[in-house]
C-alpha cells in the first residue's frame, strides 16, 4: 500500500531534501559512498534525523520500489487551487500553459508528464480529485524530482474547470484521432492542453469544452499513443513554437 507521505529515488529525495520539505531521511546502512554522504550533509543542514536501516526495511516502506538505498516522509503534498494555480501562473507570464489531466490512473504516467512538464516550461497541472491518481511516491520518483517545481491543482469537476478557465482568457485543446494536425495548431495566449485517460480517451462531457481537437499522425499498426508521450509530444510543440 502507498503512503502519500514518503518519496523515495535518489534525485526525489535530494529534491524534496533541499525544498525543505523533509521530515525524517533513512539511508541503507550498508551504503558508504561520496553521494550517501550528500544527503547526510543536506539532511544536516535541515536539520533532520537521519535512520539507518537495512535494505530489508527500505523494501518494505516503498513496497519494493526502487529506493536506491534512501526514502524520505515528508510534508503530505500541498495541491492548489485552480484559483491559486492561475494567480501563480499569470504572476509568471501574460500567457501561461497548463496541462489537464482527464483521469489519469498510471502513477507512471503522471509522474513521466510532470518531468516532461518541468523541461518544457509548462505553469502547471490540473487533475481531479477522483477516478484518477493523486501525487504518490511511485510519482514523485518518476518525476525524478519534478514534483518540487511544477504546481498541481486538483479539482472536483473538471468541465467546469475549463469553463472557469476559458473565461479566463485561456484556449484548450483536446488530443482526439481526428482534429487539426498538432504541427498545425497555434499555441499562442494561455493554453490548456488535455489529456485523455489512458484507455478511454476524454470524455464526451468534456469534449464539448474542447476550442479544438489536435491529432499526432500514426503510420504504423498502432492506433494511439501513450499518454505520456502524447503531452510530451504537445508540450515541446508549444515550447517550439513560443521559442
Amino acid at each position: 500500500m502507498e503512503r502519500n507521505d514518503l518519496t523515495f529515488g535518489r534525485h526525489s529525495v535530494m529534491e524534496s531534501l533541499q525544498q525543505g520539505r523533509g521530515n525524517k531521511l533513512f539511508i541503507q546502512a550498508d551504503l558508504k559512498s561520496e553521494k550517501i554522504a550528500r544527503f547526510k550533509e543536506e539532511a544536516r543542514k535541515q536539520s533532520i534525523p537521519v535512520n539507518f536501516v537495512p535494505r530489508k526495511k527500505l523494501d518494505q516502506m516503498t513496497d519494493g520500489g526502487n529506493h536506491q538505498g534512501v526514502a524520505l516522509t515528508v510534508a503530505p503534498y500541498r495541491y492548489l487551487s485552480l484559483d491559486e494555480l492561475m494567480a501563480t501562473a499569470f504572476q509568471q507570464q501574460p500567457d501561461p500553459v497548463f496541462l489537464l489531466l482527464d483521469g489519469i490512473e498510471d502513477p507512471h504516467n503522471l509522474g513521466s508528464m510532470m518531468r516532461t512538464a518541468d523541461a518544457s516550461g509548462i505553469n502547471g497541472i490540473i487533475i481531479p480529485k477522483h477516478r484518477a491518481t493523486g501525487i504518490t511516491p511511485i510519482v514523485a520518483k518518476t518525476s525524478t524530482g519534478a514534483i518540487e517545481h511544477v504546481p498541481v491543482a486538483r479539482v472536483t469537476n473538471l468541465s467546469q474547470a475549463v469553463s472557469q478557465l476559458k473565461e479566463n482568457g485561456f484556449w484548450v485543446f483536446g488530443t482526439d484521432m481526428k482534429g487539426t494536425d498538432y504541427r498545425d495548431f497555434n499555441p499562442q495566449g494561455p493554453t490548456v492542453l488535455v489529456i485523455g485517460n489512458e484507455g478511454k480517451g476524454i470524455s464526451q462531457r468534456l469534449k464539448k469544452e474542447v476550442d479544438e481537437m489536435l491529432t499526432i499522425p500514426m503510420i504504423g499498426h498502432v492506433q494511439s499513443l501513450n499518454a505520456s508521450v502524447a503531452a510530451g509530444l504537445l508540450m515541446y510543440e508549444v515550447y517550439r513554437k513560443r521559442h
